[in-house]
């Protein structure tokens, strides 16, 4: 094969002034790092499996709140599926799929998490109804309407993932400086567009509407806690002070894990729009894509019902007849 004076191997070796540099990483580097991610990846691929049949199979999981959670779940499904080992493969070897595949590979990966990042704000929304107005949440909040906004979800970041790549979609090989190689193309315009509409807007509302869950749960709390009787003072202090800490908690997690993940990527694609530290903004970009993989984790593992229906799937027992009436709650 041919080589490079500096000893570095070409992708294509037919093209000499045309191919990329093969990765110059170590073989124990490569294999460590394939075998640690491949694990997110098969992760993150496991439990989104195990909420998307959890909530598709036991009717009593059938609630707007769980929709958006499968909803949630497919999106997640699709990065440790596709875009995960996807970004393990553009990293550690040449890419060999052509330059349409690789403007398809950065169309689904702008949907799908467009898609989630959505939806995780439409899931905000939902939890702030539940809380906020929970005599009005059943009327509000339906089953239909909430397939109707997981649909649109759909829609919009399909249309705004042809917007985001449109110039790879058209001329394919445009961004790519060599043959080998899978990049999108960016600039300024596109970046300041998806900073704003898949990160500064759903920041935005996940952390006031979580603020407003937060501050209506406590003061609920502080109210339950004064029409308590002074037999029984202690014991609701005690109470009122572990739901406000739990509280506290859970919405701390989602907020912090949440920015954890995506703020370093976004942070750095404005300063440099053109991604030209590969191995900076591919590790920027897993750790994007590593959200999929607690989103479950943060939103469905909380909840008792996962745990069972876990058991039930692992063992089995979905297979029985009459098992979709299971009481899973």
């Amino acid at each position: 094969m041919m080589e490079l004076q500096d000893g570095a191997e070409l992708c294509f070796p037919q093209l000499f002034n045309m191919s990329c540099r093969k990765p110059t990483l170590r073989w124990s580097e490569t294999v460590l790092l394939k075998l640690l991610l491949f694990f997110i990846s098969l992760t993150t691929i496991a439990i989104n499996l195990l909420v998307i049949i959890s909530v598709s199979h036991f009717r009593q999981l059938h609630t707007p709140t769980n929709i958006l959670i499968l909803s949630l779940a497919v999106s997640d499904l699709l990065v440790g599926l596709v875009l995960m080992p996807g970004e393990i493969f553009r990293y550690t070897s040449c890419w060999i799929f052509g330059d349409i595949v690789c403007a398809l590979y950065w169309h689904l990966a702008c949907q799908t998490l467009t898609t989630s990042i959505s939806t995780i704000a439409f899931i905000s929304a939902d939890r702030y109804m539940a809380i906020c107005y929970p005599l009005h949440y059943s009327k509000i909040i339906t089953s239909t309407r909430t397939k109707y906004c997981v649909c649109l979800c759909w829609l919009w970041s399909f249309v705004f993932s042809m917007f985001y790549v449109k110039d790879e979609l058209n001329q394919p090989d445009t961004a790519n400086s060599c043959f080998g190689e899978c990049v999108p193309k960016y600039n300024y315009i596109t970046v300041t567009v998806d900073l704003i509409l898949t990160f500064i807007f759903p920041v935005t509302v996940i952390i006031v509407l979580y603020m407003r869950v937060f501050v209506v749960a406590v003061s609920q709390a502080r109210a339950m806690r004064s029409h308590i009787t002074a037999v029984t003072v202690h014991h609701a202090v005690t109470l009122s002070k572990k739901s406000e800490l739990k509280a506290a908690r859970t919405l701390g997690i989602l907020v912090i894990v949440y920015l954890s993940c995506l703020c370093p990527y976004y942070c750095y694609s404005l300063v440099d729009v053109n991604m030209m530290n590969h191995t900076v903004a591919t590790f920027l970009l897993f750790l994007f894509y590593f959200n999929s993989c607690l989103n479950p984790l943060i939103y469905a593992l909380f909840y008792p019902w996962f745990r069972k229906a876990i058991k039930l799937i692992v063992t089995l027992q979905i297979l029985q007849p009459g098992s979709r009436e299971t009481n899973i709650l």
